[in-house]
């Protein structure tokens, strides 16, 4: 058996490549996970928004969204590229500048949706809110979730918005 002599700095990196190795039934590193954390929850955070037909720049603008706070579904990342699945279930690319982790929600299609002061039902009615309306979603629990439209504030019931729940 031969042994050899390693400096400092020589074991330092030699750990360092060794760290973030998997070895059987090991987990992946930490990190690995948060680079692929998809899908999740995203909301559009500028006045104006390209989605392109693919990842990068010289890719055809598919649609120009205006509207902030709009929900949209993450499912793939590249890069600083997001693949993004807005409510009506259209698929593209969107520069991760352009979206926020702040989570927003969009009152589905259908009648009008009650704004009660709680997550209740029997709760005071504040507001009736239209269809396609675009809000701040807070705490959702028991079906019912915080949602803020341009400051007015109130519960709306989780099933009668898209953006809650998991994504």
């Amino acid at each position: 058996m031969t042994l050899r002599c390693f400096s400092t700095a020589a074991l330092a990196a030699l750990a360092l490549g060794l760290s973030g190795l998997s070895f059987g039934s090991m987990s992946a590193p930490a990190h690995a996970e948060d680079d692929n954390g998809v899908p999740y929850w995203a909301s559009i955070d500028a006045e104006v928004a390209n989605m392109r037909v693919g990842p990068g720049n010289s890719f055809r603008i598919e649609w120009v969204y205006r509207r902030m706070h709009l929900p949209v579904k993450v499912v793939r990342r590249e890069g600083p590229w997001r693949q993004i699945e807005d409510p009506d279930g259209t698929r593209g690319w969107m520069r991760d500048l352009l979206l926020s982790r702040q989570r927003g929600a969009i009152v589905r299609a259908g009648e009008l949706v009650e704004m009660h002061a709680e997550g209740n039902s029997g709760s005071a009615l504040l507001w009736q809110v239209e269809p396609g309306v675009v809000g701040l979603l807070g705490e959702c629990e028991a079906g019912w979730c915080s949602f803020d439209v341009e400051g007015h504030r109130g519960f709306v019931r989780e099933d009668a918005i898209w953006g809650a729940g998991a994504p």
